[in-house]
């Protein structure tokens, strides 16, 4: 299996966070990138409707005869990676518990989380990091208005800097030693947010993750040992808008917009 793709995806261009860092690392495999777009945003769905998206997209991955598939969604990771990881043969990673296990593992006192409303009604990443860091107090806080943000490039609209300074004022009222980005759309928005907050005070969790996922690949001998193809692009509507949006991460030219069951 060592040849055969990688599978990545996210709601829409967040994932390519996690993309872009992996292509870095591991620049001979052959990835598959689906985000999708039709279901955007994922922070509002219940979690039987995310299982039933995220069982699509692994199913459309089943058919593209993946080796791995890389949850590049906080959402979904925290939502539903519990009861879809034992219905696949292909690797499976999520983003929040491999995430969540290496910052424990630095022993902050404090850490902030800004992620999707389910993200956060889950308390994944709380209840991950204390599960290996027990004296590490972590503030929640959803920001319900980033995702669209991001995917509309709206991140030097007035109206935007506005609200994400708002929220970000909000979370430093808790003194937090760092705060992670727990959704993949939001590092687009470090060029806000480092306006008032020191960058070094944010965790962009697609670099922790990328560098797990290159390492356990290497030690299971699945890496590809073939001359890598050209990265395929896979959308479930508006792929326009995606290749717009993925700019700050990557330039993608050709996007294919497919229907699949994740697409209803």
């Amino acid at each position: 299996m060592k040849n055969n793709p990688i599978g990545i995806f996210d709601s829409g261009v967040g994932g390519l966070s996690v993309f872009s860092e992996l292509v870095k690392l591991l620049p001979n495999e052959h990835y598959i990138y689906y985000g999708d777009t039709a279901n955007l945003p994922y922070g509002d769905k219940t979690q039987a409707r995310l299982v039933e998206i995220t069982g699509n997209i692994f199913d459309f991955f089943k058919q593209k005869n993946v080796k791995a598939v890389v949850m590049a969604c906080n959402t979904t990771s925290a939502m539903t990676y519990d009861t879809l990881k034992d219905n696949y043969n292909f690797k499976i990673y999520p983003i929040v518990q491999i995430v969540s296990k290496q910052i424990a593992l630095k022993n902050y006192k404090t850490a902030g989380v800004f992620a999707t409303k389910a993200t956060i009604g889950s308390h994944a990443y709380k209840k991950e990091i204390q599960k290996y860091n027990d004296n590490c107090t972590v503030f929640e806080q959803a920001c319900p208005d980033w995702v669209n943000i991001v995917e509309n490039n709206l991140q030097e609209d007035e109206r935007s800097i506005k609200q994400v300074k708002s929220d970000l004022d909000i979370m430093l009222t808790n003194n937090p030693e760092k705060i992670i980005l727990g959704c993949t759309h939001y590092p687009y928005l470090m060029s806000v947010l480092t306006k008032y907050a020191p960058k070094d005070m944010f965790i962009n969790p697609a670099e922790y993750f990328a560098k797990y996922i290159a390492e356990d690949l290497k030690n299971n001998d699945l890496l590809s040992n073939k001359p890598h193809k050209e990265p395929e692009f896979f959308v479930s509507a508006n792929p326009k808008q995606f290749i717009n949006a993925s700019k700050l991460f990557y330039t993608i030219r050709n996007v294919c917009e497919i229907a699949t069951g994740a697409a209803v």
